[in-house]
């Protein structure tokens, strides 16, 4: 059965069907999903009962994998997962859910925020991939926004204005929000923020869309509580109903995106109950913007 996908939210999320991710994609597969992927930017795929290791064979057909390294503050004998994929449970090495005041669990909130993958690196992540292995019957969907549907549905005055601005994201900015301040040096080190444009262009569709995250703690050369207001109401623009979709986690599903052209968040659920979701992201090509010295 040759690989379909039909539209969920036009030109934003595509179901994919006619596919299976446990044996390798051939080229013209891949292909067909990468063509996809720039036309809708989510990708849904059903009944996809796959490992790591499957998982990762998959990532790797759209381009080198993405360090998964410094995204979180887990030390590395602290890893419950002992393969290249990043965790994105709520477990700990014991397999059981995280108590509630663990460190590991409350940085981990940090994913609620409306946010971006990997924008606190200098080079973005291209993808993300996300499989769920564990889900939870209530509670626990993603949410996606259209961030070109939202460019495009601002004010002309608007567009001119944010057109050449610059901002600095860090995962210390994002974590700061929910009363995470503390920090180790090597942690700073690591977290320290970096650069990109708020308007960007995508590299293959040439069509532009707002670049924004939770991770952004200033506006170069702006003040930062004005920096912040505006982020604030332009992050309220994005996030409105008819710019976002609603992902209700059936086991198996993995979705996959364009972190280029999207937000996203997970919502709120029983933490006592297992939600085991894998990640894996495909590396980016090139900064939006030049780097601090």
């Amino acid at each position: 059965m040759p690989i379909s996908i039909r539209d969920l939210h036009p030109e934003f999320v595509g179901e994919v069907e006619g596919c299976d991710l446990r044996r390798p994609l051939s080229r013209e597969e891949t292909r067909r999903l990468e063509e996809g992927i720039h036309r809708s930017a989510v990708l849904v795929f059903h009944d996809q009962d796959i490992d790591d290791l499957q998982q990762v064979a998959f990532t790797t057909g759209f381009g080198p994998l993405e360090n998964q390294r410094g995204v979180d503050v887990t030390p590395v004998e602290d890893l419950r997962l002992k393969t290249p994929v990043s965790d994105v449970s709520n477990l700990g090495q014991d397999n059981k859910p995280l108590p509630r005041d663990h460190r590991i669990r409350m940085f981990n909130l940090g994913n609620r925020l409306w946010h971006t993958d990997y924008s606190y690196r200098a080079i973005q992540a291209k993808y993300s991939i996300l499989s769920g292995r564990v889900v939870v019957t209530e509670g626990g969907n993603t949410e996606f926004a259209d961030m070109r549907a939202a460019y495009d549905a601002l004010d002309a005055g608007t567009r001119a204005e944010i057109e050449d601005l610059i901002c600095e994201h860090s995962l210390m900015y994002s974590r700061s929000k929910l009363g995470l301040t503390e920090f180790t040096p090597e942690e700073q080190v690591t977290f320290k923020p970096v650069r990109h444009r708020l308007v960007r262009t995508h590299p293959a569709t040439g069509r532009k869309s707002l670049f924004l995250a939770a991770h952004i703690g200033t506006i170069v050369g702006w003040p930062v509580p004005e920096a912040r207001a505006l982020l604030q109401d332009l992050i309220e623009h994005a996030t409105q109903p008819q710019f976002v979709h609603v992902h209700r986690w059936r086991p198996h599903d993995l979705i996959m995106w364009d972190n280029q052209r999207t937000m996203h968040r997970v919502r709120r659920f029983d933490e006592t109950r297992v939600r085991d979701l894998r990640h894996t992201a495909v590396s980016g090509d090139a900064p939006t913007a030049p780097q601090a010295a």
